[in-house]
C-alpha cells in the first residue's frame, strides 16, 4: 500500500481538536472521511501533533496508505475536493517511503502564538488570536523567556490531566516579537507536555503586564509546581507552524 506524507493547514475554532473523538468533529476524522472517499475503504490518517480543541496549523504533518497508487498531486488535489466546505486544506502530498511515521519520526515541532496587544475588539481576528488589551513590555517577555530554554521539569507548565510519561522535555527556543500590534511568542522542542505551550505564554503575559517581579518564570520553572503557574492562554492565538524530519539519508 503507498504511503502519502501530507502537509496541512485548519482552523481548530470548529473542531473538537485533532483526535477523533465520539460526539464532536476532529481534525482527524474531517480527514479520513475525505480519505475513504479517494480510495473507497477506510482510511487511518496519522497526525504528527494531537492538537487541543481551537487549536489552529500552518504546517501539521500527516501520514496514510491507500489501496491505489495515485500521483501525489492528485491525491492533494482530490483529498481538496473532498474537505469543501471545511476549513482543513492539505497543502502538500509528497510520496512517503513505507516505514515513515508523521508522529514518532518528528524530531522537532514549532508552535507559535498570536498575541493581538490593543484596546479595540478583534474583528477579522476573532478565533484566531488572544486580545490583550493592556500594554505589554514584549522585551521583558523576551528577557524572561530565556530561562525556560534548555532541559527541565516542566511540571509547573503541564496540565494536569498530561499524560506524558514524565515532565521532563528539552525546550530548543523561545522568542517573543512583536510587529504592529501583533506579538507573536514561537517555541520549538521535540515535543511538548499537553498545553505546555499556552502554559507558558500565559505565564509570559503576567510578565509582560508587569504584574510579576525579574527572574519570576525561573522561580515558577524550579518550584516544578502547576499552581505556580499563570492564567493558561486561550486556545485562539495557538498554531502549529511546522514539524520537523531528519533529511532522508541522513
Amino acid at each position: 500500500m503507498p504511503r502519502y506524507k501530507l502537509t496541512i493547514e485548519y482552523d481548530g475554532s470548529v473542531f473538537a481538536g485533532w483526535q477523533r473523538q465520539d460526539n464532536a468533529p476532529s481534525v482527524q476524522q474531517t480527514l479520513e472521511a475525505a480519505a475513504e472517499a479517494l480510495d473507497g475503504v477506510p482510511v487511518q490518517v496519522i497526525g504528527a501533533g494531537r492538537t487541543d480543541s481551537g487549536v489552529h496549523a500552518t504546517g501539521q504533518v500527516a501520514h496514510l496508505d491507500l489501496t491505489k497508487t495515485i500521483r501525489a498531486g492528485k491525491v492533494r488535489d482530490a483529498l481538496n475536493a473532498h474537505l469543501r466546505p471545511h476549513p482543513i486544506a492539505v497543502l502538500e502530498a509528497e510520496d512517503a517511503d513505507p516505514g515513515f511515521h508523521a508522529r514518532f519520526d518528528a524530531t522537532g515541532r514549532s508552535y507559535v502564538y498570536r498575541v493581538v496587544n490593543r484596546r479595540a475588539d478583534l474583528a477579522l481576528d476573532r478565533g484566531r488570536a488572544w486580545r490583550v488589551s493592556v500594554d505589554l513590555d514584549v522585551a521583558r517577555m523576551h528577557a524572561e523567556a530565556q530561562a525556560l530554554v534548555g532541559r527541565h521539569d516542566f511540571t509547573t507548565f503541564r496540565d494536569s490531566n498530561c499524560q506524558a510519561d514524565t515532565p521532563v522535555k528539552t525546550l530548543k527556543s523561545i522568542s517573543v516579537a512583536q510587529h504592529g500590534d501583533v506579538i507573536e511568542i514561537r517555541t520549538s522542542a521535540r515535543s511538548f507536555l499537553h498545553r505546555q505551550v499556552r502554559s507558558m505564554v500565559g505565564s509570559l503575559i503576567e510578565v509582560g503586564r508587569g504584574r510579576e517581579p525579574e527572574g519570576w518564570m525561573a522561580d515558577i520553572l524550579a518550584a516544578a509546581d502547576r499552581t505556580k503557574c499563570g492564567p493558561v492562554a486561550p486556545a485562539d492565538g495557538l498554531y502549529l507552524e511546522s514539524v520537523s524530519y531528519e533529511p532522508l539519508g541522513a
